[in-house]
């Protein structure tokens, strides 16, 4: 709460904070489908802790116990120090990036190149950035969805009942159309935080009330700001 607290001091705003979906691990058979042998893998590539949990859940359903030897590359030391609940951090071949996707190319370098990865991911996100530097360095790779959104019930929310809704995911638009069929936007003012929400919502026809982050707003709590701000 605290990086919108001055929300409330300054602007008197109320903050509701509800999720319009959640993350969750695809099924068995969801992951069957995709014909991955998880033992064929010698490396595996975590962008987020979702990810982490689904991956030695997927492995705990396929009886597959995860070698020693098995190598993590993460995007974040966050993501990697997270892989703490799951194996002895300090006995296992974990490297992390600085968030960007060269960061974990520059990583694997030539040291690394012989392994055979698996890059885990979420449904409907967008891997191309990490999957064009993976086969311009010529490494040997599969893309495999290891989590999903799924969209919480909101029916007994009234969305006109607020003047602004943060959204920032696709799948929160999901979630609204899936739950109010009939959705119109109205006076709803909408503040899109990230490139993927605000294509999404321009491909709905919904209006952008302002948009995130920029150099002077990069927190969401901080693009809600400089918006009411904006107002006066």
């Amino acid at each position: 709460m605290a990086p919108y607290e001055p929300l409330v001091s300054k602007h008197g705003a109320e903050v509701d904070f509800r999720p319009l979906f959640l993350i969750e691990p695809i099924t068995p058979k969801e992951f069957r489908a995709q014909r991955i042998n998880l033992p064929d893998y010698t490396a595996i590539v975590f962008s987020s802790r979702h990810a982490i949990d689904a991956f030695f859940y997927m492995a705990e359903e396929m009886r597959f116990k995860v070698p020693e030897t098995m190598k993590y590359f993460c995007t974040t030391e966050v993501v990697a120090m997270y892989l703490q609940k799951h194996i002895v951090y300090r006995k296992r071949k974990i490297f992390f990036g600085n968030g960007k996707p060269d960061s974990v190319v520059a990583l694997i370098g030539p040291k690394h190149k012989g392994e055979k990865f698996l890059i885990a991911t979420s449904e409907g996100s967008n891997v191309d950035s990490m999957t064009s530097l993976f086969d311009k360095a010529g490494l040997d790779y599969t893309v495999g969805v290891l989590v999903k959104s799924v969209p919480q019930d909101l029916h007994e929310v009234d969305l006109h009942s607020y003047d602004i809704a943060v959204l920032y995911n696709p799948f929160d638009i999901r979630s609204i159309k899936e739950n109010f069929p009939d959705f119109q936007q109205g006076d709803l003012k909408i503040i899109a935080y990230g490139k993927s929400i605000a294509r999404a919502m321009e491909e709905e026809g919904l209006q952008i009330a302002a948009q995130g982050p920029t150099p002077d707003a990069p927190s969401a709590a901080k693009t809600i700001e400089n918006y009411l701000d904006s107002l006066k």
